[in-house]
């Protein structure tokens, strides 16, 4: 099925978007990983066999970093089927009560949103070309009111991006699909504080990419929400 198929994934270098890269890379899509934490890359890559895995720096805020990424991915392989734009972070965004962290904010909308809109604005040229399949990571609070306030607005905005996306590529061929995870235990929560319900492992929610991704090319999975059993919200 995934034979000689690539596939790019920003935030590879941990938690939902290793488990992706492992997981699609088991199915047998090379694979471009991208993010920030090179060290991690590279050993992702040693790990994935370096002939079907490319370790590339990314900045996600930064648009010619970004532009960097897919020159490479398609030098390398010679065209990208699959797009995951998965980088995102959290970090304290109450409107209201504690310090003013106006640097915080700043950064999680630049990658949250400025950072998922490049991907797929860099991307969609090469995706046509392939009648390829992109991907971003919502999440469930996305679709609800949370007490993290910017963080959740930022995951709304990437509802709106999603559906925005999938109208503009209907007559393209290339297929979009929003994944909304609850709550999954990666280093996302290394410096917040988890709300104390079930969690998902970072490959339950790399099942669901491959399950888009498998698909028939006629079927279009739009939205994926995926909680833990048991979260409440």
């Amino acid at each position: 099925m995934s034979e000689n198929k690539v596939i790019l994934i920003t935030g590879a270098s941990s938690g939902i978007g290793m488990a992706t890269a492992r997981l699609t890379a088991k199915a047998g899509y090379r694979v471009a990983l991208a993010a920030r934490s090179t060290i991690k890359l590279n050993d992702l890559a040693c790990e994935l066999g370096e002939e079907n895995a490319l370790a590339l720096y990314c900045d996600v805020t930064d648009w010619t970093s970004q532009q960097r990424v897919v020159e490479k991915t398609l030098e390398r392989f010679g065209r990208i089927d699959a797009v995951f734009a998965n980088a995102g972070l959290s970090k304290g965004s109450p409107f209201f009560g504690g310090s003013d962290k106006p640097e915080e904010w700043k950064e999680m909308v630049l990658v949250n949103v400025f950072g998922a809109a490049a991907t797929a604005r860099l991307t969609l040229p090469a995706l046509t070309k392939t009648r390829g399949h992109f991907l971003v990571t919502g999440s469930v609070v996305g679709r609800i009111t949370s007490i993290r306030n910017l963080y959740s607005a930022t995951k709304w905005a990437v509802t709106g991006m999603a559906q925005a996306i999938r109208n503009e590529m209907t007559e393209t061929g290339v297929r979009v699909t929003l994944i909304e995870p609850g709550v999954v235990d990666t280093p996302f929560w290394d410096h917040l504080q988890k709300p104390g319900t079930p969690e998902l492992k970072a490959e339950d929610v790399a099942r669901a990419v491959l399950y888009a991704l498998s698909q028939p090319s006629h079927v279009d999975v739009n939205e994926i929400v995926i909680r833990p059993a048991g979260q409440p919200h």
